[in-house]
């Protein structure tokens, strides 16, 4: 039994989920997300709580069940709180700022990087070296950070370059620390 999978979720008072024929629809205060359903899990609602069952013990189910809960759960916790990524910005004059509901990044290139967030994603810039990215949808945040981090990853000899919020970079030594 997937341990994570048999863990019921605690359905949030202003969360309201709707399950069709082979789709699931969580609404609440910040927006509505649907996700399809495969036919190897079963979800459940009871009074405050959603379980998801599999309906046999085929390697494919077994990798569902668990797969499922944690959507399930991720929508939920979106719809009602949201999700945040936050980069961090190192090196000498790199810079971020909104220009419009464009991202502008000076990242040491010849030419300034122009980034638009698809709908659903909202970027702030609360100083120069910080982006955030929030919205309710936790694969489609992370997707977005991932790609503003790809502008520049960090290097791993000054450590210059965009890093996620409390990722530790491991340093080298140059070729001057060997003589």
């Amino acid at each position: 039994m997937s341990r994570i999978g048999k863990m019921p979720i605690a359905l949030a008072k202003e969360a309201k989920l709707e399950i069709s024929e082979g789709n699931l629809r969580v609404s609440g205060p910040k927006g509505v997300l649907e996700q399809a359903l495969v036919e190897e899990v079963n979800v459940l609602q009871e009074e405050g709580l959603v379980r998801v069952e599999r309906i046999n013990d085929s390697k494919r189910a077994r990798a569902m069940h668990g797969l499922y809960r944690m959507l399930l759960s991720n929508m939920i916790e979106g719809v009602t709180k949201g999700f945040t990524r936050k980069l961090e910005i190192a090196g000498v004059g790199f810079r971020a700022e909104m220009k419009g509901d464009l991202l502008a990044l000076t990242l040491g290139y010849s030419h300034m990087i122009y980034f638009k967030a698809p709908e659903g994603v909202k970027l702030e810039t609360p100083d120069p070296v910080t982006v955030l990215v929030s919205g309710i949808d936790k694969a489609l945040i992370g997707q977005v950070a991932a790609k503003i981090r790809s502008f520049r990853k960090p290097e791993p000899y000054r450590g210059k370059g965009i890093k996620y919020e409390g990722e530790v970079i491991r340093r080298k030594e140059g070729k001057a620390a060997g003589k």
